[in-house]
């Protein structure tokens, strides 16, 4: 299944396009699946779907984590592969599956054992939501080694232009998850019903099932993983490398999560239900961003190894292609969620008209930033692919940072609990303006183009 793409000769827009696909189409799946889980325990209890987007935000920080070898391994792997390097390539490859596996563990470890502790930060005043909460976090935490591994896999095949095979895989990931969701949540057949455990499970289950799939076809992969001793002590010079690529957008994702986790607590003194509208609407909005970072993954790959063959031009003009596609993304995510956000919303809430009412307020305020959440990811792409990781990492982390005192100071106004949801908005419209802006600036003062 060896489908890699030359990106750094013949027509962009064909390469880029034909790259970008596969990875778009996993990310939408992906959403699919976001959004089937999120509906599946909107209609077991809201204060389901609250809990589940309480211990999300642990998950989040996880896949935060992930970025470190995730961004580090595939920006290495792009630029060795455009200076037709392998033996660098194989040397990112095997030293960033080590990096990853030691911080899965540690990670998995500090959850079990502080899970109490993780979800109390909240202060939510519904014992259920908080017993649900903890019940689902601790089975993540079990199999979360398996969330930690395939991000990484799926980068290394983006990376050399192989975008079908992470495609495919993660697609039979997808499926099996959306099928053992509802068997598993309400016990249809044979299965008897776990609730909110039922849906920690069915996620495992698949991450499961996508790292046996992605080990089983890279044995068969010589020119990528020979050599791939994982019990060998990792080499310190290819750590640092892949530590340095992929921590400034760790820390970026990090900071993120972490405000995220201070403004859900800020709006859970309206209690679990605007929690659970938050949870909900995010997912929804995913409709954008889920789906920009798809081809942002693209950029990435297209960016570093025509600049690892110093085709700056070429650079320069996939970067353009690119943006004008997600910007159209962004346009329809905000159509979107301001035209339709009501009968959207009331899919996942049909018995909760506050819920329902609540919704339909976030997803407008939201549906306004969505053509500059898509542009920032596509920049942060590009930068990624330089290896300037550092830039997206901090433009995003101080605006985000800002979203905190933005929301208390609008908050306690006659705005309430939606001043939260327009701090959210109006910093991803300045994210989305000057990350945009300052690729263009490099683009035109340090590669000349």
């Amino acid at each position: 299944m060896d489908k890699r793409i030359n990106l750094i000769e013949g027509n962009i827009s064909k390469a880029l396009i034909k790259l970008a696909l596969p990875i778009m189409a996993t990310s939408f799946i992906q959403m699919l699946y976001n959004l089937t889980d999120t509906m599946w325990l909107g209609r077991l209890s809201t204060e389901a779907a609250a809990a589940a987007g309480t211990a999300g935000f642990y998950m989040w920080i996880g896949a935060s984590l992930v970025l470190i070898c995730q961004i580090g391994v595939s920006v290495g792997v792009a630029q060795g592969y455009g200076r037709k390097d392998l033996e660098d390539v194989k040397c990112y490859i095997s030293n960033g599956l080590k990096l990853d596996l030691m911080i899965g563990i540690i990670y998995s470890l500090f959850l079990i054992l502080f899970r109490n502790e993780l979800i109390g930060y909240f202060n939510l005043d519904d014992m259920v939501t908080i017993d649900l909460a903890i019940r689902y976090l601790v089975i993540i935490a079990y199999g979360l080694i398996f969330s930690f591994i395939s991000p990484v896999f799926s980068a290394i095949y983006n990376a050399v232009g192989n975008s079908f095979l992470p495609f495919v895989i993660s697609s039979l990931g997808v499926i099996a998850n959306m099928v053992l969701d509802p068997l598993l949540i309400f016990g249809i057949g044979p299965f008897p019903a776990l609730g909110i455990e039922g849906a920690a499970l069915a996620t495992v289950l698949s991450q499961v099932l996508v790292t046996i799939v992605y080990l089983l076809v890279s044995r068969r992969n010589t020119m990528l993983f020979s050599h791939l001793n994982l019990l060998k002590f990792p080499n310190v010079d290819y750590i640092i490398k892949i530590f340095k690529l992929g921590f400034p957008a760790c820390l970026q994702s990090g900071i993120h999560a972490t405000i995220s986790m201070i403004l859900t607590r800020i709006l859970a003194k309206w209690g679990s239900t605007t929690v659970a509208v938050s949870s909900i609407g995010s997912q929804i909005e995913s409709i954008t961003w889920m789906t920009t970072e798809g081809f942002s993954s693209a950029i990435t790959a297209f960016v570093g190894q025509n600049y690892g063959a110093k085709n700056y031009k070429r650079v320069k003009e996939g970067y353009y292609k690119g943006l004008k596609i997600v910007g159209a993304i962004g346009i329809f995510g905000t159509l979107l969620l301001m035209l339709a956000g009501e009968p959207i919303f009331k899919l996942f809430t049909p018995e909760d008209p506050l819920a329902i009412s609540q919704g339909k307020t976030y997803l407008s305020i939201l549906g306004i930033s969505q053509f500059f959440v898509a542009i920032e990811i596509a920049s942060a792409g590009g930068f990624n692919g330089l290896g300037k990781t550092n830039i997206p990492a901090i433009i995003g982390g101080v605006l985000n940072a800002l979203r905190v005192p933005a929301s208390y100071i609008l908050s306690n106004t006659a705005l309430g609990m939606t001043g939260v949801w327009w701090s959210i908005s109006i910093s991803s419209v300045f994210k989305g303006i000057i990350l945009t802006w300052l690729f263009i600036y490099v683009l035109k003062k340090e590669l000349k183009v």
